[in-house]
């Protein structure tokens, strides 16, 4: 099959190639927010920072990001994506350059935000891969794009800690922003054209967003279990490099990198995930993660002295938020089909507002009382959304005994 993008009767047939160009530039984009984790004591040492106030850097790209889900990625709604999204990548590009030459702290956490905030061009291509595929491979599309954004986030870490062994920090961030450049190049010419868009006005966009979420409780409890995983999954690796670099383990920021790989698991079990979500099993794969989750962050309490717990806590833990994070999605997809789009920026929001909030606290847990202080934390944020699913349950099944017919589905 070529790689070209193809035309049946008008319409652009998503072929293999343009399909993984998709998938490798969500991927590129979604990674600079993670290029900063295995890198955090080389920077606080070259800057002089402490290791709370250096955290901070990772908070500023989550919340660039939040700030892009919330205020930009409406605008793949009014304007051509064609155009809009290798002009974002391209200024994303700049960023890049403008943090690889950060002559100070407060420098680099101001345009990391500006980072963050062009890296969600990511959110714009995944709806323009699902709008171009034909119905019956809308979900085979969507996935393979899916798992180049996954992918994004689990080799970011790999790549930035192997060239800062090699180097040093800061050209983490030229090479990405030579791949940023190179990738807008590449979709200005690549990226199909589309048909007119929606006569909607700004506003009115970010008004539906509210609206939706405000009148859907489905959709604010699936945020709320989000928002806690991912700042669960925040709390864990913006605090691992701090623990890896120092006794027993000592390790290199290219030995730091490298165990990103292990939420490989994670990525794995995301398919298999969302099968059981096809069969209806939402609620209780929700809640089989979130007490996965729980136990694994007592596993990373050992494992500040022992290697083997550490392993199995990054895994099982990858691994639960993962699952919880696919469920979310498939419930919130069916509120309404008409506004993925908006739904989804609603959700995105309070993820990665959680995962913001999650890396801020990662700082000041580790400098109050390192390891056991974020493992606290990351107790606390898992525990709540697993003691949220409990309650969620128990009244479900109050409702159900107290009905002539008890339901079938799951309580949510």
């Amino acid at each position: 099959m070529s790689s070209d993008p193809a035309s049946d009767g008008g319409r652009v047939i998503m072929t293999r190639g343009l399909v993984a160009l998709f998938a490798v530039a969500c991927g590129v984009c979604v990674a600079n927010l993670y290029y900063s984790q295995p890198l955090l004591p080389l920077i606080s040492d070259n800057l002089g920072s402490s290791a709370g106030s250096t955290a901070l850097v990772v908070t500023a790209a989550q919340i660039g990001y939040l700030l892009g889900l919330l205020f930009f990625v409406p605008l793949g709604d009014m304007l051509v994506r064609r155009r809009l999204i290798p002009f974002v990548m391209a200024a994303d590009a700049v960023f890049l350059v403008a943090t690889a030459f950060a002559p100070s702290l407060y420098f680099l956490i101001v345009v990391t935000v500006f980072v963050g905030v062009a890296a969600t061009s990511a959110q714009i291509l995944v709806p323009f891969a699902a709008s171009l595929a034909e119905p019956e491979r809308r979900g085979s599309v969507t996935g393979t794009v899916m798992s180049g954004l996954l992918l994004g986030i689990l080799l970011a870490r790999v790549f930035s800690g192997l060239i800062a062994e090699v180097t040093s920090w800061r050209p983490v961030y030229l090479i990405a922003a030579a791949l940023m450049a190179i990738l807008a190049v590449v979709l200005h010419r690549r990226l199909p054209d589309e048909e007119a868009r929606p006569a909607i006005t700004y506003g009115a966009l970010l008004r539906s967003v509210a609206n939706y979420f405000r009148s859907q409780r489905l959709l604010q409890l699936r945020s709320a279990y989000g928002g806690l995983v991912f700042a669960t999954f925040s709390v864990i690796w913006t605090s691992l490099a701090f623990l890896l670099v120092r006794p027993p383990y000592n390790y290199s920021a290219a030995t730091i990198g490298l165990f990103s790989l292990f939420g490989v698991a994670g990525a794995l079990a995301a398919a298999f995930s969302g099968r059981l979500a096809d069969r209806g099993w939402e609620h209780r794969v929700t809640g089989g993660g979130l007490l996965l989750l729980v136990v694994s962050v007592a596993l990373l309490d050992v494992g500040s002295h022992e290697l083997i717990a550490l392993i199995a806590g990054i895994v099982f833990a990858d691994l639960a938020i993962n699952a919880v994070h696919i469920q979310n999605q498939q419930v919130i997809f069916g509120i309404d089909p008409a506004a993925r789009s908006r739904i989804n920026t609603s959700y995105m929001v309070c993820y990665f507002l959680g995962g913001a909030i999650g890396s801020a606290g990662a700082g000041l847990a580790w400098e109050a009382n390192q390891w056991s202080g974020v493992v606290l934390l990351a107790l606390v944020f898992s525990g709540l959304a697993f003691l949220l699913w409990v309650i969620i349950a128990i009244a479900g099944s109050v409702r159900a005994a107290g009905s002539p017919v008890a339901p079938a589905a799951d309580p949510e």
